[in-house]
């Protein structure tokens, strides 16, 4: 008897029944074009990660508010060719679906083959090679009728297009057709095909992926069309009076899901502006959650009005968390944890967690920051604009060319590098922003050590670059610079900031590596 009481309290603190009210995002940080599946309880989420190895996070939930990370689904070169992917190319607008008993992610890569998919009986993984599809579109998806037959479903220039396929080997089976352009917004993309109350509804994304993008429905008897417009279209947006002030901004590229309750739900991109009224974002497109009101043979309705907000008062389903994830690693493991990814395929050859127990060892490559060849870097997403990050570092130089540190980097173009130097016998601790064309060192000062605790303390308007200096153990402060210059409205590009470790030799040989402790990253209230 108090073994089963002492059972039953347990799953209490795991499971909380009839909760009111969640908090957007619900994956935060740079995890855009949200695509989702259900399998009985469970509900498995896949977003964009471009240019970033390994490709495509996996997600799980069991209530849609809270989300654990449980792998990637392009963890091989055999799977990802990244190689001299500029900025924002790779890996565009995955879809994730279930059928039959295997998962399927489908996805485009821009930089390699075009269309392809991946399936899995493990959402975790592994993840078979992709099958590629000779379809020169982006955004596709599967979707299979009631009659067996399957289709791929792409994002065309004029609008979307609909082709039967062979799920088995990616053959075509039939021409494209355009079957719906939208309501007229620049940009259709995204479709998810869905049938429900024997209609085929099909919905997209319009306005482009910018303050303008939004949710468009249509729905037909026949998956060819034509499609009749939804009367309440665009059934998400915030680029209207309603929405022109919430600090949530661009919704759109959404896809639904209906819960083994019966209840409806949407998952959406959107991004968080730095300021009310602010035309800058640096933490690029997150994972947005809101639900929906289908009545039979009727049209979906997002949250009411088609807006959504931070602070969500609507009923949960039950609630299942997650432990919350550990402000520091220390690099104990056999291998990096899933919030690192590299930039582009990388030289596993340059990364060690064995050379020092309970360190990384990063040896230092040629390449720097600015270049799309496979260079020293791991990043993880900023998720807040208040965050503090922090690492401790040992440098193992010969020359003046060599470097390590942390950088927040938006683009190739766009990034701040926190690093120390070798400078003759001794080094030297710099701050240097790289903004398009102009690139300079912001701070300077000159260091006895090669050991250093540098920190990087982030607010919705600027950054705070510290370090703990050797001789007094105190801590300094080096500089300051405003985040709208690694905003994506400046930038430019799909993804967001990422606090990364690296270590360049600025174009030469080298035997260099640096050692790196730990790393903090902690959320500020």
């Amino acid at each position: 008897m108090i073994y089963t009481l002492t059972l039953f309290l347990l799953c209490l603190e795991q499971i909380t029944f009839g909760q009111i009210g969640f908090k957007n995002p619900v994956i935060r940080g740079f995890n855009p074009d949200p695509s989702i599946c259900r399998v009985n309880e469970d509900f498995y989420l896949v977003t964009s990660s471009f240019e970033y190895f390994p490709g495509l996070p996996i997600y799980h939930s069991k209530d849609l508010v809270n989300w654990e990370q449980i792998g990637h689904c392009l963890t091989r070169d055999s799977q990802l060719q990244l190689h001299n992917a500029p900025a924002s190319g790779g890996l565009f607008a995955p879809s994730i679906r279930y059928h039959d008993g295997l998962f399927y992610v489908i996805c485009t890569n821009v930089s390699d083959k075009g269309n392809f998919y991946c399936t899995a009986k493990n959402p975790a993984g592994p993840w078979s090679d992709p099958i590629w599809v000779d379809i020169k579109s982006i955004d596709p998806d599967i979707f299979w009728d009631e009659d067996g037959k399957s289709y791929f479903v792409t994002q065309g220039d004029e609008g979307i297009r609909v082709t039967e396929i062979d799920t088995k080997t990616g053959a075509l089976r039939s021409d494209e057709k355009l079957v719906w352009a939208g309501t007229g917004g620049r940009f259709p993309e995204a479709p998810h095909l869905y049938k429900k109350d024997g209609y085929y509804y099909l919905l997209l994304g319009e306005g482009g992926t910018e303050y303008a993008h939004s949710a468009s429905i249509g729905r037909s008897r026949s998956i060819w069309g034509p499609y009749e417009s939804c009367p309440l279209n665009p059934i998400l947006s915030h680029s209207n009076r309603i929405g022109q002030g919430n600090e949530i901004q661009g919704v759109g590229h959404a896809d639904l899901i209906q819960a083994a309750d019966g209840s409806w739900w949407t998952v959406f991109l959107g991004f968080r502006v730095t300021q009310r009224y602010s035309y800058f974002h640096v933490l690029g497109r997150e994972t947005f959650m809101a639900p929906v009101s289908w009545p039979t043979n009727g049209w979906p309705q997002i949250n009411g009005n088609g807006t959504i907000q931070v602070a969500m008062d609507v009923t949960t389903l039950p609630r299942y968390p997650f432990p919350k994830p550990m402000v520091r690693d220390d690099f104990a493991g056999e291998k990096l944890g899933l919030q690192w990814q590299y930039l582009r395929n990388p030289d596993s050859s340059k990364y060690s967690l064995s050379f020092r127990k309970g360190a990384l060892c990063m040896y230092t490559s040629p390449t720097t920051l600015d270049q799309t060849q496979p260079l020293s870097f791991i990043g993880r997403r900023q998720t807040e604009h208040n965050f503090q990050a922090g690492t401790s570092l040992e440098l193992s130089a010969d020359t003046d060319t060599e470097e390590a540190g942390i950088s927040l980097l938006q683009t190739n173009s766009h990034h701040y590098d926190f690093f120390l130097r070798r400078k003759g016998k001794a080094y030297v601790l710099q701050l240097r922003a790289a903004v398009g064309s102009l690139k300079y060192i912001v701070a300077e000062k000159d260091i006895s050590t090669n050991k250093i605790a540098l920190s990087v303390k982030g607010t919705a308007l600027s950054y705070e670059f510290g370090f703990v200096n050797p001789k007094s153990g105190r801590y300094e402060v080096m500089g300051n610079l405003d985040t709208r210059y690694l905003s994506t409205e400046v930038a430019g590009g799909f993804t967001g900031v990422m606090i990364g470790l690296y270590s360049s030799s600025n174009g030469h040989e080298t035997k260099a590596k640096v050692f790196y402790d730990w790393f903090d990253y902690q959320v500020s209230t």
